[in-house]
């Protein structure tokens, strides 16, 4: 059973500036919370219990949000907020553990995920969650990693999240190739290959890998022994590649919608549709909404 989450939070998020040069980007609040508290409630919803963040030292503001604020608290219950309180309680499950490891230098994604070798081990599956990418499943059953996961425990195939782009983008994503037909929404299928970013005339399918990935433990190992590759960084999905040739890697069709906060748009657009149906500022913000929509 997978129930540990790696979390690569040492980055220093250029695409965010300048809003990241003195909060890391993971800070930055979608309506009334950090984007990394939708990715760790994610996660949570799936089963984890343990998450481990790959972090650096100016990043010490994500472990304080994880952490207990005993004089806030406090202050907040003597002054009879006891609703407030609560929130800030519930951020973190009790029986839900925050790990922190550092990556000393930023070598690649690849090599902040093998950072966490010493907390997982090689022996036991994990979750590794890119909290750049939230994963709206607003309105399923089930989050879309409970169900990779449970494709990662019925077949123990490695598998990628992926969710179909628009063709003409195919150049900014890591594109998959099917081993025969796409899997359908909800769905895992075998994979032929990944494609960095390919040519919008050589992809061999729409399907993006999104940030998402149910890992073996044997994934550390291999990781060690990966040369670097794009950018002189240890690529996460060279290591993906020799699974594959090894052991068959799948990939989970989401059936949910993806916001890249780690793009000014994509934040936008992760407000908006979070903001609008939000308990307690929907109905605020969608009358400040039609207000703006009416003006030219």
């Amino acid at each position: 059973m997978i129930r540990k989450a790696v979390l690569p939070v040492a980055g220093f998020g250029t695409r965010c500036l300048p809003a990241s040069k003195a909060i890391p980007k993971e800070m930055i609040t979608i309506v009334d919370r950090p984007v990394i508290q939708y990715v760790v409630q994610e996660a949570v919803a799936a089963g984890i219990r343990d998450i481990v963040l790959v972090t650096h030292g100016s990043k010490s503001a994500i472990e304080n949000h994880f952490d207990k604020h005993f004089e806030l608290e406090a202050s907040l219950e003597a002054k009879g907020k006891h609703e407030l309180l609560e929130e800030l309680r519930s951020i973190v499950p009790e029986d839900v553990n925050i790990i922190s490891v550092r990556q000393s230098e930023p070598l690649g994604l690849g090599h902040a995920v093998l950072c966490a070798r010493p907390v997982i081990g090689d022996d036991e599956p994990f979750a590794v969650l890119l909290p750049d990418v939230l994963v709206d499943d607003t309105g399923l059953e089930r989050n879309d990693l409970a169900g990779m996961i449970e494709a990662y425990e019925t077949t123990g195939h490695s598998q990628l999240m992926v969710e179909e782009v628009p063709h003409e983008l195919v150049y900014k994503y890591g594109i998959v190739a099917p081993e025969g037909e796409p899997p359908a929404a909800g769905q895992a299928g075998p994979l032929a290959g990944l494609v960095e970013k390919p040519a919008v005339d050589d992809a061999p399918s729409d399907l993006a890998v999104i940030g998402r990935y149910a890992l073996p433990g044997r994934i550390f190992p291999l990781l060690a022994e990966t040369p670097p590759g794009a950018g002189n960084e240890i690529q996460l999905t060279d290591a993906i590649e020799t699974l594959r040739r090894e052991a068959g890697v799948d990939a989970w069709r989401m059936r949910g919608r993806t916001y890249d906060c780690g793009h000014q748009l994509g934040y936008l657009e992760a407000i908006l549709a979070y903001g609008r149906r939000h308990a307690r500022y929907g109905q605020g913000f969608r009358e400040l909404l039609a207000r703006y929509a009416g003006e030219e």
